[in-house]
């Protein structure tokens, strides 16, 4: 049986040889950080915020703050300190910025545990797979929580030394995870 050639265009053939190569999802972007207005810590709005709540239920904060991330299609961030460290006070004053509200309300659900002196509360970081002693405060858990799983594994406490990082680079570290 004779077969006639056709003829088509190569624009034609590229095209349809894309359609049927399968496709890979695509990586999702890095999300930029708000551009901060101060240049350096001392140029928060003082009084410095105090974030945390001693009173506070822990469990069921983090359970309701999980509970609105998975509903709202945002990370949850646990921030553990006390409100007298100063590097979580900083960290705070710069989350709270206006520049920063608008971020972390469309990135994040907050929750803050008070962790007294390192001795309260240490059931949260727990339940996430850091045992014993936090190595410092602020300690950062950022989770997913469709799969509850800490994404900043091995980071939770990169911001212990706040106080050395000017406020963009604190906007910027946040960033990387949303």
């Amino acid at each position: 049986m004779f077969m006639p050639e056709i003829h088509m265009p190569r624009s034609l053939l590229l095209a349809a040889a894309l359609v049927a190569v399968p496709t890979l999802p695509l990586a999702a972007a890095p999300v930029a950080a708000p551009r901060v207005p101060i240049a350096t810590l001392n140029q928060l709005p003082q009084p410095l915020p105090l974030p945390y709540d001693a009173a506070a239920d822990a469990r069921s904060a983090v359970a309701a703050a999980k509970a609105r991330a998975l509903k709202g299609h945002r990370k949850l961030l646990i921030d553990m300190g006390g409100n007298w460290c100063l590097d979580c006070r900083l960290l705070a004053g710069v989350m709270e910025l206006p520049a920063m509200r608008g971020f972390m309300a469309r990135h994040y659900e907050v929750v803050t545990v008070d962790i007294g002196r390192f001795d309260k509360n240490l059931d949260v970081p727990a339940r996430y797979g850091i045992k014993g002693r936090l190595a410092g405060v602020p300690a950062l858990l950022i989770v997913d929580p469709k799969t509850d799983r800490v994404v900043n594994a091995g980071r939770e406490t990169a911001l212990a030394d706040a106080r050395s990082l000017t406020p963009q680079g604190l906007a910027d570290w946040l960033a990387q995870w949303a």
